[in-house]
Parts: structure tokens; C-alpha cells; sequence
């Protein structure tokens, strides 16, 4: 297969427009309309993973972290991200990288912790604002069905855990068609009134280009008047980290170590900063830090991240249970949520996880 269209099936799970600012997920190296044949999953690309992606014939590499994160200036090999890209050039493999995209979805990577920990009730724990809009035209009273059900197989109308969400309104609409014009309904160079349906539907912005496709197809009118609006509501669906409960209460130490057993970890690095049971629990793998505060809003009673710092330990003191799991041991099971996304997408592609341990971290 072509890589644009390897890179589209990961698109359709997790979309490069929703990675952060500072993030460089995408096509790494190699061009848009190589073909590629096998590919081999890891969370870094180092020279070990790009041995490995040779000997076992595969001339693509998936990575969670990005192979190119800074700017290069120059290609020499003095370096170890220079002497990968020197290497995958010269065996033409390709590099793709999906990193906070899979990150900011509700099905991404710390979807697939959380059911690890098995935690329900999953919420994501920072939503985005600014990216949804909502779609607004005018349809025929008769047609109105066919076209809310396309822009719905189009992806608009999710809300929360609804979907099919819209609303209507009817009223009368006019047009006067002009010459050369092929209209649904009236006569050339008369003014014409048509009983319509106002429909109304939310989406994400990624989708804006599909949508208005979905929409012209399947509607009856030769030229479609519609608006797009932006909005400044949360995206549920799409944020950092994510916030569940366990079933039952669970002791901090129970949790604790629940989660050194169930991520491989020898040890914890952890500030405790309550005595009572732990059942609503926040989590980021990675470096998620950052979203101490949000957790304590969500009233989690514990924090499971990675690449803690001291004064972050601190802060939680006297709010929650605040755990430093490791940032590769959060993020272990992307690998195998990049495979399940593209099978499902790709049933013929060959996809294999690497072998190889990455993991620079090491316990005494």
C-alpha cells in the first residue's frame, strides 16, 4: 500500500490536526506515495528499532514519540536522531510517528491505561475548547431525512455519548432561478417558494471538508446554502489525560501496588496526601505532570502519571495520592493500540510490534 494511505487509517482514529502546538506527529521520513509492505511498532525509533525493522523486512518504522521533535540543521550523523535518519534512508524505510493526537483522543492512550488499571466511567480529564463548529442549511421538508442521516454518517452530531444529535425547524425559503440554472424546484426567471427544514448539527473541525462533501452529495438543490459557525463549548470527546472511578474503594497501598503488578514497574515514586480510600482516579501516561491541577478540580482521589517533579510532589500534599508510574510504562500499550487501529482499518497489512526495549530507564 501507498504510506498517504497507511497514514490515512491512523488519520481516521486519531487526527494529526488534534496533536499539540508543539508536537511534530506525521510523516517522518519518506514520501507520501512510497509503498510499503510491513510495519514495525515502537515508542522511540533508535538505531536497535531500525536494526530490528531490517532484519525482519520491514520498510516502515510506527513510533509513539517523534523521531524529528527539534529542528535539524545539519544531516552528519553526529547525533543519534542523525544517525537513524541516516540509516532509514539508506534502507528506505519510511517513519511515522503518532504522538499527541493518539494522545488527545478518547480512545487513545490513556483510554487503553485506564482499562488496564480497570477503571469505568471514563471521562477525559482536560477537554479542548475551540474545536467544534456547527453546521447549519436549509433542505426541502422532503429531503431533510436523507440529508441529516448523511451528515450524521459523516461524523457530525456527537455529543458526549449521544449521537445523531441535530435539530430542526421548518419554515418557507426563496430563490429565483436564473438562466442556464437546472433547479429542484420552480421555474427559470421566477421567484419560488419552498417549504424547507432548518438543520442544525455540532462537529469537530478536522471533519469540516468531509462534512460539506457529505452534505452537497446528498442534497436535492443545485447551489447549497449553509453556514458554519464556530463554537467555544468543550470537546468531551477530545483532551488531555482522563478521569474514571474504580468500582470499588481501594486502599492507597492496594493501589499502588495494583499498579506496580499491572505495569511492570519494581518501584513507585509517589507523595501521599491522603489517608482515606482511593476510587476516582486521574491519569496521563507520560509526561503529564502538567495537569496536577485539573485532577484535583475533577476531586480525584490519586493521580497516576509520569516525570514528576519535586515541587509538583509537594503541591499535592494534602489533596490526593500523586503517582510518578514512569513515563515508558504509562505509554507501553500504545504500541498496541497503534496495531488494533490499523487492523481494523488494514485487515492485509502486516504489523509487528518491536521486540526491542527502548525503556532508557533502569532500577537498582
Amino acid at each position: 500500500m501507498l504510506l498517504k494511505d497507511f497514514v490515512q487509517a491512523i488519520e481516521s482514529a486519531a487526527p494529526f490536526s488534534l496533536q499539540e502546538t508543539y508536537d511534530n506527529s506525521g510523516i517522518q521520513l519518506g514520501s507520501p506515495n512510497q509503498e510499503v509492505t510491513r510495519g514495525l511498532v515502537a515508542l522511540d525509533v533508535t538505531p536497535d528499532i531500525v536494526h530490528e525493522a531490517k532484519e525482519k523486512q520491514c520498510d516502515l518504522i510506527v513510533s509513539h514519540h517523534p523521531l524529528i521533535f527539534k529542528g535539524i540543521r545539519s544531516i552528519t550523523g553526529a547525533s543519534q536522531t542523525e544517525k537513524v535518519i541516516i540509516e532509514c534512508i539508506r534502507q528506505g524505510i519510511a517513519v511515522v510517528s503518532v504522538h499527541t493526537n493518539i494522545d488527545n483522543v478518547y480512545d487513545g492512550v490513556n483510554h487503553r491505561l485506564c482499562n488496564k488499571l480497570g477503571l469505568k466511567n471514563l471521562k477525559i480529564l482536560e477537554p479542548v475548547r475551540g474545536i467544534l463548529k456547527k453546521l447549519v442549511t436549509f433542505c426541502p421538508a422532503s429531503h431533510a431525512g436523507k440529508l441529516r442521516q448523511a451528515l450524521f454518517e459523516a461524523g457530525a452530531g456527537h455529543i458526549g455519548d449521544y449521537d445523531c444529535c441535530s435539530f430542526s425547524l421548518e419554515g418557507k425559503g426563496s430563490f429565483r432561478p436564473g438562466e442556464g440554472t437546472n433547479p429542484f424546484a420552480g421555474t427559470i426567471q421566477q421567484l419560488h417558494y419552498e417549504q424547507e427544514e432548518r438543520i442544525e448539527t455540532i462537529f469537530p473541525d478536522h471533519l469540516e471538508g468531509v462534512l460539506v462533501d457529505a452534505m452537497k452529495r446528498a442534497h436535492p438543490y443545485e447551489e447549497v446554502a449553509y453556514d458554519i459557525y464556530p463554537l467555544e463549548n468543550k470537546h468531551d470527546r477530545v483532551g488531555a489525560g482522563m478521569v474514571g472511578a474504580f468500582e470499588e474503594p481501594l486502599a492507597c497501598e492496594e493501589l499502588m501496588g495494583m499498579v506496580k503488578e499491572r505495569l511492570n514497574i519494581p518501584y513507585l515514586r509517589y507523595a501521599n496526601g491522603r489517608d482515606h480510600p482511593v476510587q476516582r482516579v486521574a491519569v496521563c501516561g507520560g509526561s503529564g505532570a502538567y495537569l496536577l491541577s485539573a485532577a484535583i478540580k475533577a476531586g480525584a482521589h490519586a493521580f497516576i502519571t509520569a516525570d514528576i517533579k519535586y515541587h509538583q510532589f509537594i503541591e499535592a500534599r494534602g489533596a490526593l495520592l500523586l503517582i510518578d508510574a514512569g513515563h515508558f510504562e504509562t505509554e507501553q500499550y500504545t504500541r498496541d493500540l497503534l496495531v488494533d487501529i490499523v487492523t481494523k482499518k488494514m485487515i492485509n497489512f502486516a504489523l509487528l510490534i518491536s521486540e526491542t526495549e527502548t525503556n532508557p530507564v533502569r532500577y537498582f
